[in-house]
């Protein structure tokens, strides 16, 4: 199943998380070994959209707030480097909207 090329990124996922040093679940020195940082939060948004949106989700069960798909591929960054990442979204049982989740490591 493939997700709708429109699926909501929230800006706050990358600039308020992603992107941003955590004391626990880092993500942001992993994305860093691809040129991504805080500076340019909307390089990293356009590429989850153009090298991973568009390959095939997997169901990954269903919560009370809706069904959660995993979609796994290569994140060629901003210095070239490719990073391999699983990403994970949801579609609202509510509003049928479908939303990015999280990113993580992935090999």
């Amino acid at each position: 199943m493939y997700l709708p090329a429109d699926a909501i990124i929230a800006p706050e996922k990358l600039h308020k998380y992603l992107l941003v040093p955590l004391p626990r679940g880092d993500k942001s020195r992993y994305l860093a070994i691809a040129g991504y940082s805080l500076n340019a939060p909307a390089r990293l948004e356009a590429d989850i959209r153009s090298q991973i949106l568009p390959l095939e989700a997997t169901p990954d069960g269903a919560t009370a707030f809706g069904d959660m798909f995993v979609i796994c591929g290569s994140l060629v960054g901003p210095n070239g480097r490719t990073l391999q990442v699983r990403t994970v979204w949801i579609k609202e049982a509510l509003s049928g909207q479908v939303k990015f989740v999280t990113l993580y490591p992935h090999s």
